[in-house]
């Protein structure tokens, strides 16, 4: 597979409970059916994705959220930049926050995910992907971007 020579620009979103507990989706293991040009199946991750040529940050973050939870997001400020580079793909990825959200959770019909739940920031599961990693790291450390 050839590499694209640019990276990708892409985001996650924190989407925190009452209780300050982060959402997390479940991508399915099968990955024909969880595709994903860094190869993330089987991995807890934020609501993430691409943002789209001409899209906004916020546009796209308010997007991803819709389309993967069925959640409407608010009040979105920027708390991650990290570089996320494997042996599938290099993206600059953007980590935001939700300060408030409203609807219900629904996956849809898609089998990309197939669960989600909502994690104590000191509980992460074990496979949790690195993207989101980086996002809920810098998050509780307050910093935006942790470089070599």
């Amino acid at each position: 597979m050839e590499k694209n020579k640019m990276p990708g620009v892409g985001l996650g979103v924190m989407v925190l409970d009452i209780y300050g507990r982060v959402l997390l989706i479940l991508r399915n293991s099968d990955a024909s059916l969880a595709k994903s040009d860094m190869h993330l199946e089987g991995t807890w991750t934020l609501p993430a994705g691409k943002i789209n040529y001409g899209e906004s940050l916020i546009t796209a973050a308010k997007r991803k959220v819709k389309e993967e939870v069925n959640l409407q997001i608010d009040g979105i400020k920027v708390i991650s930049v990290a570089d996320d580079i494997n042996t599938y793909a290099h993206f600059l990825t953007v980590g935001v926050i939700a300060d408030s959200y409203s609807g219900e959770i629904n996956l849809g019909n898609t089998k990309e995910h197939v669960d989600y739940k909502f994690f104590d920031l000191d509980n992460m599961p074990s496979n949790l992907c690195e993207p989101s990693k980086k996002i809920i790291k810098n998050y509780r450390n307050n910093r935006i971007y942790e470089g070599e």
